[in-house]
């Protein structure tokens, strides 16, 4: 569950470091305040503290914006708070002998082609998008982290998948 609710805060804040952040603040969060709950409730709870916890970050980050100008945002950009996209696609080793350069290569490229897909799109639709089909929650548990009704939950995720199978589409990626 903590890859994918990295990968999920990542997809949002698009910074590793501050992924990371929101996550341990999330699990603190959790622990401290709802120790006394049912095990069965916990995944949940632990999903809506953390969007509630990246909306809190978002609010921060525009603050902070509005009122400081970060002199180390104009400084060269280095590789160092990047995703490592091989870290998630590294295979065991007898996949990696029995898979040719070419067909790794290829498929390493739909991965960031899809992940580059999913980062554009809007923030609701991609939340709803990672829930549903990342976490695999249904749609009512999914309306529940997200503050919203079933509905919404349903127009976003046929938005965002109509704009991933439109983007991709263009790209030669079909499914």
């Amino acid at each position: 569950m903590e890859k994918k609710a990295f990968k999920r805060t990542f997809y949002h804040v698009r910074n590793e470091d501050a992924a990371l952040d929101i996550l341990q603040d999330s699990m603190i969060k959790l622990c401290s305040n709802y120790a006394d709950k049912p095990l069965a409730e916990l995944p949940l709870l632990f999903q809506r503290i953390l969007s509630n916890t990246m909306l809190d970050w978002f609010r921060r980050q525009k603050t902070r914006n509005a009122l400081f100008t970060n002199l180390g945002d104009f400084n060269a950009a280095d590789n160092d708070g990047e995703f490592d996209l091989l870290e998630v696609t590294s295979s065991s080793a007898d996949d990696a002998t029995s898979e040719s350069a070419e067909a790794w290569v290829d498929r390493l490229q739909t991965l960031e082609h899809i992940e580059t897909a999913i980062m554009a799109l809007p923030s609701r639709q991609r939340e709803a998008f990672l829930l549903r089909y990342w976490e695999e929650h249904d749609v009512a548990q999914t309306a529940a982290v997200m503050g919203c009704s079933e509905g919404s939950v349903k127009t976003h995720c046929s938005r965002a998948i109509q704009a991933l199978s439109k983007t991709l589409g263009t790209q030669g990626i079909r499914p």
